[in-house]
Formats: C-alpha cells, sequence, structure tokens
C-alpha cells in the first residue's frame, strides 16, 4: 500500500465524525500520513436519530475551537434535513459531501444510479453488517416488537452490502441479515471509495492520492 508524503507546518484539524465511519476514517488518517489529524467519533446510534446529531457536532466544534486551527464534519447530510450544512456555514466549517454515507462508499453516481435503479433498497456498510443487531433490530425496536420488521420493511425489495474490504464472514453476516428481513442480497465492493481523497483534500493535505484503502483486488 502506497502512501503519501506529509507536508510540514500544516494546521492542526481536528475531523468530528461519525462513528460508524471511525475504522475508515482512522485507517485513511495513518495510511495517508495525516500526522496533522486527530479523529474523534460521535457514537454511531445518533443515526437512528439524526435530529440529535447537528447538536451533538455544535457542542463538540465549540469545545475543539481553542485547539484546532480547522475542524472537518465527517459526516454527510445523514437525515438532518440540511440542518447540518446550516451549521457548518454559522461555524465556518467543512464536512464530506454527500446524502449519506454510502454515497461516500459508492461514488455519487453509481449511488445515484442504484437507488434510482431500485427505490426499495437497503443499504449496509461493513459497520452496519457488523452492529446490525444493536443498530437496527434493537434501534428500530424490533427486538422487542416483531411486528414492526414487517411495517418497517414492506417496502424494500433488496439489500445492497456496499463492502469496504473483502470478508468471507461479513458476507455471510449480510445474507443472513437481508434473508431476516425477506430480502434478496446484492454484494457491491467498493472499498472506501470516494471517501479517502474527499478527507484528503478537506484536511488540506497533498493532492497525491495513494492507493484507495480497502479496494478489490
Amino acid at each position: 500500500m502506497s502512501t503519501i508524503e506529509p507536508t510540514e507546518d500544516l494546521p492542526r484539524v481536528l475531523v468530528i465524525a461519525c462513528g460508524a465511519l471511525a475504522r475508515e476514517l482512522g485507517d485513511i488518517i495513518e495510511h495517508s500520513r495525516l500526522d496533522h489529524v486527530d479523529l474523534e467519533c460521535l457514537p454511531a446510534k445518533l443515526h437512528n436519530t439524526p435530529k440529535l446529531i447537528t447538536d451533538a457536532v455544535r457542542e463538540r466544534i465549540e469545545r475543539a475551537r481553542p485547539t484546532y486551527d480547522n475542524i472537518v464534519v465527517g459526516y454527510a447530510d445523514c437525515g438532518t434535513g440540511g440542518h447540518l450544512d446550516t451549521l457548518c456555514e454559522e461555524e465556518n466549517v467543512t464536512r464530506l459531501p454527500g446524502a449519506h454515507c454510502y454515497e461516500f462508499f459508492a461514488g455519487t453516481e453509481r449511488f445515484a444510479a442504484e437507488h434510482e435503479s431500485e427505490l426499495g433498497t437497503f443499504y449496509l456498510t461493513d459497520y452496519l453488517c457488523r452492529h446490525f443487531e444493536r443498530l437496527v433490530w434493537e434501534g428500530f425496536g424490533i427486538a422487542k416488537h416483531p411486528e414492526l420488521a414487517d411495517m418497517y420493511f414492506a417496502n424494500y425489495t433488496r439489500v445492497l452490502y456496499l463492502t469496504q474490504v473483502e470478508d468471507p464472514e461479513l458476507d455471510a453476516l449480510a445474507a443472513q441479515h437481508a434473508e431476516r428481513l425477506g430480502l434478496r442480497l446484492e454484494i457491491l465492493r467498493t472499498g472506501y471509495g470516494d471517501l479517502q481523497p474527499q478527507l484528503v483534500q478537506l484536511t488540506n493535505s497533498p493532492t497525491s492520492r495513494p492507493k484507495p484503502l480497502g479496494a478489490h483486488s
């Protein structure tokens, strides 16, 4: 795996990110040698209550101001209805582009095409695949009220698993999740998609790009 050479005298940057991206963003920071960047992840369970994301990010930005030169928000819109963008504008910070983390991994054009081709798609990433029980089954209240599964997923037709790494155990887990939901499974090997170059650009690191992490070979 190739890396980029660090540039001296870069500003100190804090990335305030979704916990569901912690593994991937940590890998990118390490292997891209973004030594001027610190990563702090907020709880991934905020995805189930997106109205709370903006205030949580705001609070962390306010605490980080005295310590960091730049702040990057490691979220997409993530269901905040534009409120996260309003916060970023008010605080003069930038965020990762896109509507969902699925868009980071699939790429904007591919994600749009997949979404348009089959609107009834439930997306999985490696993180969601690993933590499906906690974030979906328990997070949606299905564990206590199994009848909710039919209500939540009545209009879905497939599970699309966007894989960051190729792992047969995760593939098998995804198949179990899809069967549990009564949906067919499709697997799309994305690697880290656009996440790596986007993070490198937003944190003011050199423009040369290392080999994409997690890419399927």
